[in-house]
């Protein structure tokens, strides 16, 4: 058993799958499993030539690599789940279709998660078309200089516009300014962290994952986000710089956002207290 398995969800993306796979090929961190679930419904997002040719490097690297064509799509919620359910690593890190990963990504989060012993860390991935706009007003970063503690995080209080953190290149101009690198990283408080998530699995499970995908239509967003919550509040949580995860910036696959998870449900039978 492999001490992480990296899970992807993905859909209607080949060519942006093949570039995120390909960031794992270099990675300094190497025993992990590769779990993918396709839902593309008119295609093999997997079956491309781009696809397939880093898929072959990764085996001939020694990872093994699972892929699911998980149909029918009842929303991001319930793939997520999907894909937690065929974890058996001690942790599982989420990563979207869409990302780049610096080498010591894998790393560098493993290393945080296993000092901390907490429910989640996370990189969140930096827009570099942003790089020229820089947002003094958004920089307003908290950082861990204890160890990693529970903590609830409300809507509507000072601590949920943490979230402004991670617009556009924010945390890269964070990291430039403050002389961040890998060698010396640092952790600071979240309110939730997008895209490229590492958590303790059974502290995830222990909370019901995204179990609560029934109580959602198909077209939702802010799964990450309630999950989040719900874990940091027991066993806290933490976002790491450097980021070093990139966005390739291509169009949403959510196209109706109007209906967010943790909007809904937040206080109702799965309510964080």
């Amino acid at each position: 058993m492999s001490t992480i398995d990296i899970l992807i969800p993905t859909y209607r993306r080949p060519a942006a799958l093949a570039v995120t796979l390909t960031s794992l090929i270099a990675q300094s961190y190497r025993d992990f499993r590769i779990i993918i679930s396709d839902q593309t419904e008119e295609s093999d997002a997997t079956a491309t030539g781009e696809v397939q040719a880093v898929l072959r490097v990764l085996r001939v690297h020694g990872h093994d690599i699972q892929i699911h064509k998980h149909l029918p799509r009842r929303g991001i919620a319930e793939q997520r789940q999907f894909l937690l359910e065929q974890a058996n690593a001690p942790y599982s890190l989420f990563i979207d279709d869409d990302l780049i990963l610096e080498p010591d990504v894998v790393e560098r989060m493993l290393v945080a998660i296993q000092e901390e012993q907490c429910g989640f860390v996370g990189c969140a991935f930096i827009g570099l078309s942003h790089v020229d706009q820089i947002h003094f007003d958004e920089h307003n970063i908290d950082f861990w200089d204890s160890s990693v503690q529970p903590e609830i995080v409300r809507h509507h209080t000072p601590q949920w516009e943490r979230w402004r953190l991670h617009n556009g290149a924010n945390i890269y101009h964070i990291q430039q300014k403050l002389g961040i690198t890998s060698a010396k990283p640092r952790k600071y408080r979240v309110t939730w962290v997008p895209a490229c998530v590492m958590y303790d699995t059974a502290k995830l499970r222990e909370l019901g994952g995204f179990n609560f995908w029934h109580e959602l239509p198909p077209e939702h967003c802010g799964e990450d986000v309630l999950v989040q919550l719900r874990v940091m509040a027991m066993y806290g949580g933490c976002g790491v710089l450097p980021s070093g995860v990139y966005h390739q910036e291509l169009p949403t696959t959510i196209s109706d956002r109007h209906i967010a998870a943790d909007n809904v449900l937040e206080w109702g039978n799965i309510a964080i207290s």
